[in-house]
């Protein structure tokens, strides 16, 4: 069930090429905002904005709120000062959209709740089937979002890249960790989602 549940949220599969290089051969050399000019930096946020987006989208659940986090995660990549700059763009752009997404949804976590009631209380119509699976919809990404709020970042991150699609290897290389220690990190992730969830939700609401 868990699995499912947080497929509910989770980002778009970047293919390994625009993780590395940020989509084209622009991205293979370092990028700040120092040692970038105007140009090359219009032509990384050009190649990469639409993407950053939709991950942005996926995690918080509405497209004008990811624009507007998407809009700073592009901002701290021109504002960034590294002396070696940045290598893997593509994958730092990823990072910084997902923590963004996450530390959105923590602040957000309140509203998401209020959100949650009113969803059951539009559950009225027994007839409107349609209507009623939309709500339950709603009401299980609201939870899935609330929980992700509440549990470790890391973990979160964790959760919301591998339902994306990410293989092991994928995930080290995106959250710069090694390899051998992704599968006891997602158990662990796992498992503290579902404890939390449980917490929060009881049960019954697992099933």
């Amino acid at each position: 069930m868990l699995e499912n549940v947080v497929e509910e949220v989770g980002g778009p599969r970047l293919s390994t090429h625009a993780l590395k290089t940020g989509g084209s051969k622009t991205s293979e050399r370092k990028v700040t905002g120092k040692n970038a000019t105007g140009e090359r930096f219009e032509q990384v946020f050009l190649e990469n904005y639409g993407r950053v987006v939709s991950v942005l989208r996926r995690i918080v659940g509405d497209h004008g709120r990811a624009e507007d986090l998407a809009n700073e995660v592009f901002l701290r990549l021109y504002r960034k000062e590294s002396p070696s700059g940045i290598d893997n763009v593509g994958g730092w752009l990823y990072r910084t959209a997902t923590n963004l997404g996450i530390d959105a949804l923590r602040t957000a976590a309140r509203r998401h709740r209020y959100e949650q009631a009113a969803a059951r209380a539009e559950i009225k119509t027994p007839n409107a089937e349609s209507a009623l699976d939309e709500s339950l919809r709603r009401e299980t990404q609201a939870r899935v979002r609330a929980v992700l709020a509440e549990i470790k970042p890391v973990q979160a991150e964790l959760l919301l890249l591998r339902a994306a699609g990410h293989s092991y290897k994928e995930l080290a290389e995106i959250l710069e960790l090694e390899m051998g220690t992704i599968g006891t990190r997602l158990i662990r992730a796992e498992a503290a989602f579902e404890e939390k969830y449980v917490e929060m939700f009881g049960r019954e609401a697992m099933r």
